[in-house]
């Protein structure tokens, strides 16, 4: 399992940074990364419905995966056909995306109406599909737009805080749960979750925002300054908390449906849910945290 890990790391990683390098070349449109968001809603909508297809539940995964897209898809249209601005200016660009929403929502509505045969099952379907389409096509579509937020040359920058602050959050709540964790946090919900790796989790995130914000900025201009140190371990921590509420909520959905893991997607990693899972969560937080803390030195 850990070779297979270490393996499919070796080859994901650089292919993700190039992706990243790449994307960044082409400027504003993003169109590469678009391409990388309708592949993981496609995936992540099917391991959802996969995962929810349990106990009265008959999630219809296609139409909640083309929802997703269309979600998604929406918001690169949005900003094609009126280029908004940074900050609270982004707002604008989510309209078409909101609005893309609540069509999906009605069109699932018809879904359930159509399929309808006796009762018991038609709610708890139609809930699993518009959980699904939340969860990962408004979900996704916020995090995507931290692309722009402040402004498109330091759109990998801020999507890279995202990822190091969640993911320094994740290690450093599993090495502070296992050196020192006692009390349980989440025993029902999350037995392996302790109070220590929740002090771990604040203590990695926030190392990770002051190392990126500091140093990873020279990565992209040599003339920007990095935001205070304050603002830093702010944006960490409320991201490291986010993160692992993130975490706890597909454990409550894989707990609930009495389900371990999400489909496989990779050898040694289970399912794309079980990575994207508090990246999901912390994405619109993240987005919003770049408009109202002084993050921006540019």
């Amino acid at each position: 399992m850990l070779a297979a890990r270490l393996g499919v790391s070796a080859i994901l990683i650089p292919a993700f940074i190039g992706l990243c390098v790449a994307d960044h070349r082409l400027g504003e449109p993003a169109w590469y990364l678009l391409g990388l968001c309708l592949l993981l809603a496609t995936r992540s909508a099917y391991e959802l419905g996969v995962l929810l297809s349990v106990r009265n539940f008959r999630p219809v995964w296609v139409p909640s995966a083309l929802s997703s897209l269309a979600i998604v898809a929406s918001l690169w249209v949005a900003r094609s056909l009126n280029p908004v601005g940074t900050g609270w200016d982004s707002l604008s660009a989510l309209g078409l995306p909101c609005a893309v929403f609540a069509i999906a929502v009605l069109l699932l509505c018809l879904i359930e109406m159509a399929r309808y045969s006796a009762p018991g099952n038609s709610m708890e379907s139609f809930g699993a599909n518009v959980v699904s389409v939340v969860y990962i096509g408004l979900l996704l579509t916020l995090t995507a737009q931290l692309r722009w937020v402040a402004g498109a040359q330091a759109g990998y920058f801020v999507l890279a805080s995202l990822v190091i602050c969640v993911k320094m959050g994740d290690t450093g709540a599993y090495t502070f749960g296992r050196l020192w964790g006692k009390r349980k946090m989440a025993p029902v919900l999350s037995p392996g979750k302790t109070w220590m790796g929740f002090v771990g989790a604040l203590v990695g995130s926030a190392l990770g925002a002051i190392l990126w914000l500091r140093f990873g900025i020279r990565l992209f201009s040599d003339e920007w300054t990095p935001p205070p140190i304050l603002w830093s371990i702010v944006y960490g921590v409320i991201l490291g908390v986010v993160g692992l509420l993130g975490d706890l909520f597909e454990s409550l959905i894989k707990r609930d449906v009495g389900r371990k893991d999400a489909p496989a997607f990779l050898p040694g990693f289970g399912g794309l849910l079980d990575l994207l899972d508090s990246i999901l969560y912390a994405g619109p937080v993240a987005y919003l945290l770049w408009i109202v803390l002084p993050l921006v030195t540019w």
